[in-house]
């Protein structure tokens, strides 16, 4: 079972957007979901009554990568600070650079180019663009000499009230997931922007095995984290969930239904393994929307 989840937030188009997404990239599929009850005697709130009966979330896979939608309303919108990097590797693909461009157009359509794609100093052939759902894909021709890394890699950029500490966040994050560890580390290696000469170019990392990528914005930025992209830890019993929520939780006021805050201000849910069949317990969705931390006991 993977880890960690990336959860990605949608104002009521969930579905659209998921079926979009494993439409367009290879080797995808919707595996699975939960939806809102159907009434207010089964947990739902006065605010969620417009969901009643329909698609809570929507689990899919992109390649490897196994993602989470969350079908709610428009109080999150995604920031520029996440994304996710599409890696295309000529050795294991000989048509890389044609499959790039391909799934480049199916992106851009309705999306807006951040990074054209073109030739820069990193890549041969790489572009960035935030499709029409709002989220961040970067496309890269990757280098076939290097070491392998996975089809789609979650990547986080670290500015505003966090610039310049992508450094200590990836150490923090690799001292709290096992089987963890730094990988490439690129500093910028003289001041560019707000980014000091020490800050990460770029980075990637491991956490219990998954592979994450992390830089140090170079321009200045008004934006940063948000739950419009939140994390989720699968935890096996009470003990993990309390470890997890006792190292990532750093913000009370942001504590609900199992996510929290960390210090650098990314969103995380900490999860029982068995959450789908906790869920199908009489009360249960009231139980989750009036807990903090998780407490499997209560269910």
């Amino acid at each position: 079972m993977q880890k960690i989840t990336p959860n990605l937030w949608f104002d009521h188009n969930a579905r659209e957007a998921v079926e979009f997404y494993t439409s367009v990239f290879p080797d995808s599929k919707i595996t699975g979901g939960s939806r809102y009850p159907d009434s207010k005697e089964e947990g739902l709130a006065d605010f969620q009554l417009d969901m009643a009966g329909q698609d809570l979330t929507i689990d899919f896979q992109l390649g490897d990568l196994v993602f989470s939608a969350i079908n709610a309303g428009p109080e999150f919108k995604p920031a520029a600070a996440h994304s996710c990097m599409v890696n295309f590797d000529p050795s294991h693909d000989e048509q890389a650079r044609e499959h790039l461009d391909q799934l480049w157009e199916k992106l851009i359509d309705g999306g807006t180019v951040l990074m054209p794609l073109d030739t820069y100093d990193f890549s041969q052939h790489f572009g960035c663009v935030q499709s029409k759902s709002g989220f961040g894909w970067q496309l890269i021709l990757t280098n076939p000499e290097g070491d392998d890394r996975p089809f789609i890699i979650p990547s986080l950029m670290f500015g505003d009230g966090v610039q310049n500490r992508a450094n200590e966040a990836i150490d923090y994050y690799v001292s709290v997931f096992q089987n963890s560890k730094r990988g490439l580390s690129y500093p910028y290696g003289q001041t560019t922007g707000p980014a000091t000469a020490e800050a990460l170019m770029f980075a990637d990392f491991q956490l219990d095995g998954q592979w994450f990528t992390a830089n140090d914005s170079a321009v200045e930025q008004d934006f940063t984290f948000n739950e419009a992209v939140s994390y989720s830890v699968v935890c096996k019993d009470q003990a993990e969930i309390d470890y997890f929520w006792e190292k990532l939780s750093a913000n009370p006021e942001n504590e609900q239904c199992g996510w929290c805050k960390d210090k650098f201000g990314l969103s995380w849910q900490i999860i029982p393994e068995n959450m789908d069949e906790l869920m199908k317990k009489p009360g249960a969705y009231e139980t989750m929307m009036n807990q903090h931390k998780i407490v499997i006991a209560e269910y």
